[in-house]
Protein backbone atom coordinates (compact mmCIF):
# COMPACT_ATOMS: atom_id res chain seq x y z
CA UNK A 1 0.00 0.00 0.00
CA UNK A 2 1.18 3.19 -0.90
CA UNK A 3 1.77 5.93 1.99
CA UNK A 4 -0.13 9.05 2.09
CA UNK A 5 1.49 11.95 2.12
CA UNK A 6 2.26 14.12 4.23
CA UNK A 7 0.25 17.83 4.82
CA UNK A 8 2.49 20.83 4.63
CA UNK A 9 1.67 21.16 8.34
CA UNK A 10 2.34 18.09 9.27
CA UNK A 11 5.87 18.07 6.82
CA UNK A 12 6.64 21.37 8.57
CA UNK A 13 6.48 19.69 12.04
CA UNK A 14 8.60 16.44 11.08
CA UNK A 15 11.30 18.89 10.21
CA UNK A 16 11.08 20.58 13.91
CA UNK A 17 10.89 17.79 15.32
CA UNK A 18 13.93 16.72 13.42
CA UNK A 19 15.75 19.55 14.13
CA UNK A 20 15.61 19.17 17.23
CA UNK A 21 16.76 15.44 17.73
CA UNK A 22 20.04 16.55 15.37
CA UNK A 23 20.91 19.10 17.89
CA UNK A 24 20.20 16.89 20.81
CA UNK A 25 22.05 13.94 19.13
CA UNK A 26 25.01 16.26 17.80
CA UNK A 27 28.29 14.91 19.67
CA UNK A 28 30.34 16.69 20.98
CA UNK A 29 28.72 19.31 21.97
CA UNK A 30 30.16 22.02 25.29
CA UNK A 31 28.47 21.19 28.25
CA UNK A 32 25.42 20.46 26.43
CA UNK A 33 23.41 17.04 26.23
CA UNK A 34 24.46 15.01 23.60
CA UNK A 35 25.46 11.19 22.85
CA UNK A 36 27.68 11.30 24.95
CA UNK A 37 27.03 12.49 28.29
CA UNK A 38 24.24 15.21 29.80
CA UNK A 39 27.15 17.91 29.92
CA UNK A 40 25.91 20.19 32.62
CA UNK A 41 22.46 19.40 33.13
CA UNK A 42 22.48 16.55 36.04
CA UNK A 43 18.57 16.32 35.26
CA UNK A 44 18.62 15.51 31.14
CA UNK A 45 20.03 12.73 29.15
CA UNK A 46 19.74 12.46 25.20
CA UNK A 47 16.51 9.81 25.86
CA UNK A 48 14.26 12.69 27.77
CA UNK A 49 15.06 14.95 24.93
CA UNK A 50 13.72 12.82 22.49
CA UNK A 51 10.49 12.49 24.24
CA UNK A 52 10.31 15.73 24.48
CA UNK A 53 10.56 16.10 20.81
CA UNK A 54 8.09 13.96 20.04
CA UNK A 55 5.53 15.35 22.75
CA UNK A 56 5.89 18.57 20.44
CA UNK A 57 5.37 17.48 17.33
CA UNK A 58 1.71 17.88 16.97
CA UNK A 59 1.77 21.18 18.80
CA UNK A 60 4.08 22.22 16.15
CA UNK A 61 1.72 20.42 13.25
CA UNK A 62 -0.76 22.73 14.35
CA UNK A 63 1.03 26.04 14.82
CA UNK A 64 2.08 25.08 10.91
CA UNK A 65 -1.33 24.74 10.46
CA UNK A 66 -2.62 28.20 11.59
CA UNK A 67 -3.76 30.51 8.77
CA UNK A 68 -5.18 34.09 8.04
CA UNK A 69 -3.42 37.39 8.78
CA UNK A 70 -0.40 37.89 11.33
CA UNK A 71 -2.47 40.49 13.43
CA UNK A 72 -2.95 39.79 17.22
CA UNK A 73 -5.80 36.71 16.90
CA UNK A 74 -3.11 34.90 15.24
CA UNK A 75 -0.59 36.13 17.63
CA UNK A 76 -3.00 34.65 20.20
CA UNK A 77 -3.49 31.29 18.89
CA UNK A 78 -0.10 30.90 18.66
CA UNK A 79 0.92 31.95 22.16
CA UNK A 80 -2.31 29.39 23.24
CA UNK A 81 -0.87 26.62 20.95
CA UNK A 82 2.71 27.75 22.23
CA UNK A 83 1.22 27.29 26.04
CA UNK A 84 -0.10 23.68 25.23
CA UNK A 85 3.08 22.26 23.98
CA UNK A 86 5.32 23.62 27.01
CA UNK A 87 2.52 21.34 29.04
CA UNK A 88 2.75 18.56 27.15
CA UNK A 89 6.38 19.07 27.14
CA UNK A 90 6.23 19.04 30.94
CA UNK A 91 3.82 16.16 31.18
CA UNK A 92 6.41 14.03 28.51
CA UNK A 93 9.51 15.13 31.25
CA UNK A 94 8.35 14.79 34.34
CA UNK A 95 8.43 18.44 34.48
CA UNK A 96 11.64 19.17 33.04
CA UNK A 97 12.19 22.36 30.96
CA UNK A 98 14.03 20.28 28.03
CA UNK A 99 12.63 22.61 24.97
CA UNK A 100 10.92 26.17 26.00
CA UNK A 101 12.99 28.35 24.04
CA UNK A 102 12.96 26.14 21.02
CA UNK A 103 8.97 25.76 21.46
CA UNK A 104 9.44 29.85 21.22
CA UNK A 105 11.99 30.07 18.15
CA UNK A 106 10.46 26.97 15.99
CA UNK A 107 7.34 27.70 16.87
CA UNK A 108 7.18 31.32 15.22
CA UNK A 109 9.25 29.76 11.95
CA UNK A 110 6.61 27.73 11.98
CA UNK A 111 4.05 29.78 11.94
CA UNK A 112 5.17 32.59 9.36
CA UNK A 113 4.57 32.54 6.34
CA UNK A 114 6.39 30.20 3.45
CA UNK A 115 9.49 32.01 2.28
CA UNK A 116 12.12 31.11 -0.41
CA UNK A 117 15.00 32.49 1.34
CA UNK A 118 16.48 32.53 4.71
CA UNK A 119 16.55 36.10 5.52
CA UNK A 120 13.02 36.69 4.80
CA UNK A 121 11.37 34.20 6.94
CA UNK A 122 13.28 35.29 9.87
CA UNK A 123 12.31 38.34 9.08
CA UNK A 124 8.82 37.70 9.14
CA UNK A 125 9.29 35.37 11.87
CA UNK A 126 10.59 39.06 13.67
CA UNK A 127 7.67 40.32 12.66
CA UNK A 128 5.03 37.55 14.29
CA UNK A 129 7.40 38.08 17.31
CA UNK A 130 6.93 41.54 18.07
CA UNK A 131 3.41 40.99 17.95
CA UNK A 132 1.93 41.55 21.75
CA UNK A 133 0.19 38.13 22.81
CA UNK A 134 -3.30 39.57 24.46
CA UNK A 135 -3.55 36.35 26.53
CA UNK A 136 -0.20 35.71 27.95
CA UNK A 137 -0.60 34.95 31.95
CA UNK A 138 1.53 37.11 34.67
CA UNK A 139 3.60 34.62 35.54
CA UNK A 140 7.09 34.50 38.03
CA UNK A 141 10.28 36.00 35.88
CA UNK A 142 11.83 33.03 34.63
CA UNK A 143 15.56 32.09 35.37
CA UNK A 144 16.58 33.74 31.98
CA UNK A 145 13.94 36.40 32.59
CA UNK A 146 15.89 37.15 35.93
CA UNK A 147 19.33 36.80 34.26
CA UNK A 148 18.26 39.56 31.92
CA UNK A 149 17.19 41.76 33.96
CA UNK A 150 20.18 41.35 36.61
CA UNK A 151 22.97 41.40 33.46
CA UNK A 152 20.87 43.81 31.14
CA UNK A 153 20.94 41.77 28.15
CA UNK A 154 18.28 40.97 25.76
CA UNK A 155 16.94 37.03 26.13
CA UNK A 156 15.10 34.99 23.35
CA UNK A 157 12.42 37.48 23.28
CA UNK A 158 14.61 40.15 21.61
CA UNK A 159 16.46 37.78 19.35
CA UNK A 160 12.90 36.60 17.95
CA UNK A 161 11.93 40.26 17.55
CA UNK A 162 15.04 41.32 15.81
CA UNK A 163 14.51 38.70 13.50
CA UNK A 164 16.91 36.46 14.81
CA UNK A 165 20.09 38.02 14.15
CA UNK A 166 22.38 35.15 15.38
CA UNK A 167 20.81 32.71 13.30
CA UNK A 168 20.71 34.94 10.01
CA UNK A 169 24.90 36.49 10.66
CA UNK A 170 26.25 33.58 12.50
CA UNK A 171 24.56 30.37 12.69
CA UNK A 172 23.28 30.12 9.11
CA UNK A 173 26.13 31.14 7.10
CA UNK A 174 28.40 29.12 9.23
CA UNK A 175 26.86 26.46 8.58
CA UNK A 176 26.71 26.66 4.55
CA UNK A 177 29.93 27.64 4.81
CA UNK A 178 31.25 24.74 6.31
CA UNK A 179 29.85 22.71 4.02
CA UNK A 180 30.83 24.23 1.29
CA UNK A 181 34.63 23.64 2.18
CA UNK A 182 33.97 19.85 2.70
CA UNK A 183 33.33 19.41 6.09
CA UNK A 184 30.96 17.09 7.26
CA UNK A 185 27.62 17.56 7.96
CA UNK A 186 28.17 16.99 12.04
CA UNK A 187 31.27 19.47 11.91
CA UNK A 188 29.12 22.11 10.04
CA UNK A 189 26.60 21.74 12.49
CA UNK A 190 28.74 22.12 15.67
CA UNK A 191 30.58 24.85 13.53
CA UNK A 192 27.28 26.28 13.26
CA UNK A 193 26.87 25.91 16.90
CA UNK A 194 30.25 27.55 17.92
CA UNK A 195 29.46 30.76 15.28
CA UNK A 196 26.18 31.11 17.10
CA UNK A 197 28.06 30.86 20.69
CA UNK A 198 30.51 33.68 20.01
CA UNK A 199 27.71 36.02 19.79
CA UNK A 200 24.86 35.20 21.79
CA UNK A 201 24.15 36.63 24.89
CA UNK A 202 22.68 33.20 26.19
CA UNK A 203 20.75 33.49 29.46
CA UNK A 204 21.18 29.74 30.36
CA UNK A 205 24.81 30.62 30.62
CA UNK A 206 24.07 33.93 32.50
CA UNK A 207 22.11 32.17 34.75
CA UNK A 208 24.63 30.11 35.60
CA UNK A 209 28.10 31.53 35.43
CA UNK A 210 27.38 35.49 35.09
CA UNK A 211 29.27 37.90 32.68
CA UNK A 212 32.33 35.68 33.52
CA UNK A 213 30.79 32.31 31.84
CA UNK A 214 29.12 34.34 29.10
CA UNK A 215 33.05 35.78 28.34
CA UNK A 216 34.15 32.03 28.37
CA UNK A 217 31.31 30.14 26.29
CA UNK A 218 32.11 33.66 23.47
CA UNK A 219 36.02 33.62 23.97
CA UNK A 220 36.36 29.55 23.77
CA UNK A 221 33.51 28.78 20.98
CA UNK A 222 35.91 31.81 18.67
CA UNK A 223 39.54 29.82 19.46
CA UNK A 224 37.65 26.27 17.91
CA UNK A 225 36.68 28.58 15.47
CA UNK A 226 40.09 30.76 14.99
CA UNK A 227 41.70 27.29 15.09
CA UNK A 228 40.34 26.16 11.97
CA UNK A 229 36.59 24.67 13.45
CA UNK A 230 35.72 21.71 14.67
CA UNK A 231 37.04 19.74 11.73
CA UNK A 232 40.45 20.52 12.59
CA UNK A 233 43.07 19.06 15.17
CA UNK A 234 43.50 22.29 16.81
CA UNK A 235 39.96 23.14 16.52
CA UNK A 236 38.96 19.92 18.60
CA UNK A 237 41.50 19.97 20.79
CA UNK A 238 39.98 23.75 21.53
CA UNK A 239 36.63 22.57 21.58
CA UNK A 240 37.61 19.57 24.20
CA UNK A 241 39.13 23.27 26.65
CA UNK A 242 36.02 24.95 25.96
CA UNK A 243 33.95 21.73 26.95
CA UNK A 244 35.61 21.58 30.19
CA UNK A 245 35.70 25.15 31.02
CA UNK A 246 31.92 25.04 30.70
CA UNK A 247 31.59 21.76 32.61
CA UNK A 248 33.98 23.33 35.29
CA UNK A 249 31.45 26.23 35.59
CA UNK A 250 28.17 24.77 35.46
CA UNK A 251 27.61 26.78 32.49
CA UNK A 252 24.84 25.12 29.82
CA UNK A 253 24.49 27.20 26.19
CA UNK A 254 21.07 26.17 26.16
CA UNK A 255 20.06 29.28 24.47
CA UNK A 256 22.91 28.26 22.16
CA UNK A 257 21.54 25.13 21.41
CA UNK A 258 17.91 26.03 21.00
CA UNK A 259 18.75 28.89 17.75
CA UNK A 260 20.71 26.00 16.61
CA UNK A 261 18.18 23.63 15.88
CA UNK A 262 15.97 26.48 14.60
CA UNK A 263 18.90 27.01 12.65
CA UNK A 264 18.37 23.61 10.99
CA UNK A 265 15.20 23.97 10.99
CA UNK A 266 15.71 27.25 8.68
CA UNK A 267 17.88 25.54 6.41
CA UNK A 268 15.35 22.80 5.52
CA UNK A 269 12.40 25.27 5.35
CA UNK A 270 14.72 27.34 2.87
CA UNK A 271 17.42 25.37 1.18
CA UNK A 272 20.24 27.93 0.00
CA UNK A 273 19.64 28.61 -3.72
CA UNK A 274 22.65 27.12 -6.20
CA UNK A 275 23.81 29.01 -8.57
Amino acid sequence: MKALALTPSAHKAALARWALLAEAELTPKPALVDRRSSGAHGDMDLALMRRSAAALEPWFEKMAALTGPRNGDFRAALGLLGREAESAMLAATGGINTHKGAIWALGLLLAAPDAPQAEALLASAGTLAQLADPFSPALPPSHGEQAMARYKLGGARAQAQAGFPQIRDQGLPALRQSRARGDSEQTARLNSLLAIMTALSDTCVLHRAGLKGLDAMQQGAQAVLDAGGAGTLAGRRALKRLDATLLALNASAGGAADLLAATLLTDKLCPEQEG
